[in-house]
């Protein structure tokens, strides 16, 4: 079933990006209880629709983080969703990416896509000049989406993030404008 929503941010040939909305609690938690074993130890997103009206709404009212998901463009399911959380303006002017595949959608290259377009988006329109992914060591998919993406690893921080009862190390990717920049005339040549 294709459905049309009011906003949409971006699209490339399969994918979009567009903004939470409270209608999409029932397909998002569906899909996150359908995901979990691909999810789990990695990611914990809510379940339940009341859980997901609280996580949305979060995005949805903070200026620090904008939120996105992807959906596949042919019938318009959910592929995942991707959030740019910790907004800085100012001499700073970057964010953190938080993402998930659905497992129906994961390994097709949607993601990757929708990264793509995110990139594209935060760059432009968000003004951002610096993205940066943090992602735990053994969550090999999660870095080459990274790594796919262009970004370039930059460190290792121990004890980084509370995730599942405790703190989690996990690789810092980065990518700014500059690089994406040399990287296009690069690939122009």
């Amino acid at each position: 079933m294709l459905r049309m929503h009011p906003v949409t941010f971006a699209e490339g040939p399969r994918v979009g990006i567009r903004p939470y909305t409270r209608a999409d609690g029932v397909e998002f938690a569906r899909r996150a209880r359908e995901s979990r074993a691909l999810h789990r130890p990695w990611l914990f997103p809510p379940t339940t629709v009341e859980k997901y009206a609280g996580y949305a709404d979060g995005l949805i009212e903070d200026p620090a983080k904008a939120g996105f998901l992807v959906y596949e463009r042919a019938g318009g399911a959910l592929a995942g969703f991707i959030n740019v959380n910790d907004i800085v303006e100012g001499g700073f002017r970057s964010g953190s990416l938080g993402y998930g595949a659905f497992a129906h959608a994961a390994g097709r290259g949607f993601m990757r896509e929708g990264l793509g377009l995110v990139v594209r988006y935060a760059f432009g329109e968000l003004r951002l000049h610096r993205l940066e992914i943090n992602v735990q060591p053994g969550n090999a998919a999660s870095i080459a989406l990274a790594r796919g993406a262009g970004f370039r690893l930059e460190g290792f921080s121990p004890e980084f993030l509370f995730i599942d009862g405790a703190w989690r190390d996990h690789q810092r990717w980065a990518l700014t404008t500059g690089m994406r920049a040399r990287d296009a005339a690069g690939k122009g040549r």
